[in-house]
């Protein structure tokens, strides 16, 4: 590879078994909120990604995301993927939100639609995760990518399984 083409980008993050070993104490709520207020470190993926949690509530989770090369796939765009652990993200966190101390939750399956495309022209990014239905052993929600003017980007869905002690 040329070197005139070549980028590095380096990055740091906080032990994520910190937070891991917290969070059974803690309802999801908490635990989010603990997150965000930096008394416990974001998760690797996330600073391997750049996504920031935004915002928590009930049911609801926002994260943001400013689009990168790092992101882009070889046809100079976000890679799907991406977008997909950012709804993911997302999604988990609404679930997570209404989760008692000691449950949590894991992404059975998941379906997306990629409507757009996201480059470093599209700019900043948030993706909400909405919860949709919290039962016993299952929970619904879905996420929408959006872009600053409110544009559509990407929607999924996903089914995550309640995980009790």
């Amino acid at each position: 590879m040329p070197t005139d083409t070549l980028r590095e980008r380096t990055f740091a993050w906080g032990d994520p078994l910190v937070g891991a070993r917290a969070a059974p104490s803690m309802s999801g709520m908490e635990y989010l909120r603990a997150m965000m207020r930096g008394e416990f470190p974001p998760p690797p993926v996330a600073m391997t990604l750049g996504f920031t949690l935004d915002e928590v509530d009930d049911g609801r989770a926002v994260f943001g995301m400013e689009p990168a090369e790092f992101h882009y796939n070889p046809i100079g765009m976000v890679h799907g993927g991406v977008a997909a652990t950012l709804m993911d993200s997302a999604m988990g966190c609404a679930v997570h939100t209404r989760l008692p101390a000691g449950v949590g939750y894991t992404t059975l399956e998941m379906k997306i639609n990629l409507l757009r495309a996201i480059t470093l022209d599209t700019g900043p990014v948030a993706c909400e995760g909405t919860l949709i239905h919290l039962g016993r052993t299952t929970a619904l929600a879905e996420a929408r990518i959006t872009d600053a003017a409110g544009r559509l980007l990407a929607h999924a869905t996903s089914t995550c399984l309640i995980v009790r002690p």
